[in-house]
């Protein structure tokens, strides 16, 4: 018999992120987090991969690297204890570490007056560097240290009311960026010099080397942020000369890749499909800016399974001698594709699961992967291009899972509105074709993103419990063309209706499934989608709606994305058309309501914001209809991926009792 997953079982997970090859391509870093129940948090550690794994440091505040050179890594970090006080007063201050492979232990190699966004090395010597700022001092890195003290303690002083004159004025993950600023500095270590490239007024990211060129994307600030348009520009780190290479007011970039003396964009204009199509590859030619498309793509450009078993991000795309590779989705499975400079695609590496990140090097033929494949946990692989053998080289989570029962996905689909939709069904642990068994129906966020046959703690939980569990990728969702994926102004139309037919055709193959048992949940999007379903439906015994949507004509105004992803998605604004958004928005329909129903929310989310929560919840309270609002301090729209453990642990609890509560006990 097998043992069930357990709730908590996630603290034992580890997960590989930010995996690169030294500039010779020799070897290969990453980093390797797990979760810290004693102090609610995290540990990072960093690895390097040379034919066999070793672990380099210990400390556990490792997040994040570069390579200096082949056998020098820098990563920041505060290790003494007065970095750590001055990180806990605020100072924004970033010391790099030097960690050399050849022997030693990590020494101090130099501190930035600013929060650090990126760090592209030049030469030993010359660093490029993204950093964050204040626009009320766009100085504050050319003051002196006391001058810095005196503005910190009147930020400080002034924690207890904020100004806003902007829009987006927080965004989730950051807190309040209202007057937050990014600017690009070039950096002289022997003898230490930083020089500000880019203006007070501007905002620069994306900083790539070509040649003596730093080449950085950059946007002016207006109150309100722009979707479209892109300005590439390229300073030569050594005159320190600074010239426009590119400008486009209609474009949205995804990325841009640097290939030896070209440049490789990925970008959309959304003429088509609004702010969710998937971006063309062009090529930029840096010596007269000229654009030219290589690639009309109709598919994604990266991967967007699923899963609670990641933390950390990957590079999803890469040049490899002068051709692209990239993680692709395609159906429920992140695979890797190439575009050749003919424009002409493939697929390279297609098994199910994901691919959550690559590395390449021009020296030799090997990618590695940090993939979840065969229901288990992320692992580092290497595959040769050449020769297409896929190895696995890492165990990490090898005794994870063993012993354990995990559900491996059975395939389904249904023909629903003239479309196919695929999605898959976990069977109950020991499960008996003559019992009776309650089932969830989990719905994927985005709407843009897709389930797949990959390892999701959540879902092995319930099925270890005894529950049937059911998800599918309706229309929105990701893994096809751009038209699948489009349902700008359809929101609860098609993708409902497929829904609701995928749990049609689960119940129809799976008898074993009882109608009355039967809860439904889902986050973000999904989150919507399940406060649509209680409003709309009554087949549900319970629901539990995850940092949600209720009303598009105040998401407009909160949400950090809200001013041009409600227009855009709904094909209605508040000006002109704010009945269309009213009519797509759940809360509408709450009358209607009768599914006794849990909502959980993030104060700190702000990207479903927790006003969205309140609304439904109150209207539903005010009803007489049973709800529980479960409200999660210090936390952001991404809870229940890399939220605190402790947090992780007391959501999935609430959900869970909320489901046995109606299921086992009704």
């Amino acid at each position: 018999m097998m043992n069930p997953i357990c709730l908590n079982d996630f603290l034992s997970h580890r997960y590989l992120s930010r995996l690169t090859y030294s500039p010779n391509g020799a070897r290969a870093a990453f980093v390797l987090s797990q979760a810290d129940e004693k102090n609610n948090g995290y540990l990072s550690f960093l690895y390097l991969y040379d034919g066999g794994i070793r672990q380099l440091t210990s400390l556990g505040m490792e997040s994040t690297f570069v390579w200096l050179d082949d056998d020098r890594l820098l990563f920041p970090a505060a290790r003494t204890e007065d970095e750590k006080k001055k990180k806990a007063e605020g100072d924004p201050s970033t010391t790099y570490y030097c960690l050399d492979l050849r022997g030693g232990e990590a020494l101090p190699a130099f501190t930035l007056p600013f929060s650090v966004a990126e760090l592209t090395v030049l030469d030993d010597t010359h660093l490029a560097v993204i950093g964050e700022y204040d626009k009320n001092c766009p100085d504050f890195y050319a003051l002196s240290p006391d001058e810095r003290t005196k503005v910190l303690q009147k930020k400080k002083d002034e924690k207890d009311y904020e100004v806003f004159d902007e829009l987006p004025f927080w965004g989730n993950g950051e807190g309040f960026t209202n007057g937050q600023r990014s600017a690009l500095f070039l950096i002289n270590l022997a003898p230490f010099e930083l020089y500000r490239v880019s203006g007070p007024d501007q905002n620069a990211c994306l900083s790539r080397k070509l040649g003596e060129d730093v080449l950085y994307a950059v946007s002016s600030c207006p109150a309100k942020a722009k979707l479209h348009g892109m300005t590439l520009r390229a300073v030569n780190w050594k005159s320190r000369e600074d010239r426009l290479l590119f400008s486009d007011p209609d474009l949205m970039m995804e990325n841009y890749l640097v290939d030896r003396d070209s440049i490789l964009l990925l970008a959309a204009r959304g003429d088509r499909y609004g702010c969710n199509e998937n971006p063309n590859v062009y090529l930029l030619n840096p010596s007269d800016g000229l654009l030219t498309i290589i690639r009309d793509e109709p598919m994604a450009m990266h991967g967007d399974v699923g899963s609670d078993c990641r933390y950390g991000s990957n590079t999803e795309q890469a040049v490899h001698c002068g051709n692209l590779y990239y993680v692709a989705g395609r159906e429920g499975n992140a695979v890797l594709y190439v575009t050749h400079s003919d424009g002409s695609s493939e697929p390279v590496l297609t098994k199910d699961g994901s691919i959550d990140g690559i590395a390449l090097s021009d020296q030799h033929t090997t990618c590695l992967l940090v993939a979840m494949y065969d229901m288990q946990l992320q692992e580092l692989y290497s595959f040769d291009l050449q020769t297409h053998v896929l190895t696995q080289l890492s165990h990490f989570n090898e005794t994870a899972l063993q012993g354990c029962y995990v559900a491996h996905p059975q395939a389904l689909s249904v023909l629903s509105c003239g479309l196919e939709i695929g999605g898959w069904v976990l069977l109950p642990r020991d499960f008996d074709p003559q019992k009776s068994y309650p089932a969830v129906l989990d719905i994927h966020g985005g709407p843009k993103c897709v389930y797949g046959p990959v390892y999701y703690h959540e879902m092995q939980i319930w099925a270890s419990m005894g529950y049937f569990v059911f998800f599918c990728n309706p229309k929105g969702g990701d893994g096809r063309d751009n038209e699948f994926a489009d349902i700008r102004g359809d929101y609860g139309g098609t993708d409902y209706q497929n829904i609701m037919d995928f749990t049609d055709a689960v119940l129809s193959a799976y008898p074993q499934i009882d109608p009355e048992r039967v809860c439904v949940t889902g986050g973000s999007y999904g989150g919507f989608m399940t406060n649509w379903i209680i409003g709309h439906t009554t087949r549900f015994c319970c629901a539990a709606s995850q940092r949600s949507i209720s009303n598009w004509i105040s998401f407009y105004g909160v949400s950090d994305i809200g001013a041009f992803f409600a227009e855009d998605q709904n094909a209605a604004n508040i000006y002109d058309s704010p009945e269309k958004l009213w009519a797509h928005s759940p809360l509408k329909y709450a009358a209607r309501v009768r599914t006794p129903t849990l909502f959980i929310h993030s104060d700190e989310d702000y990207r479903c914001p927790l006003e969205q929560g309140i609304q439904m919840y109150s209207a539903l309270v005010d009803r007489g209809i049973p709800a529980r609002l479960c409200l999660f301090h210090g936390e952001n729209h991404e809870l229940s991926r890399s939220g605190k453990p402790l947090h992780r642990i007391r959501r999935l609890q609430e959900i869970t009792d909320w489901f046995e509560t109606y299921t086992r006990h009704a």
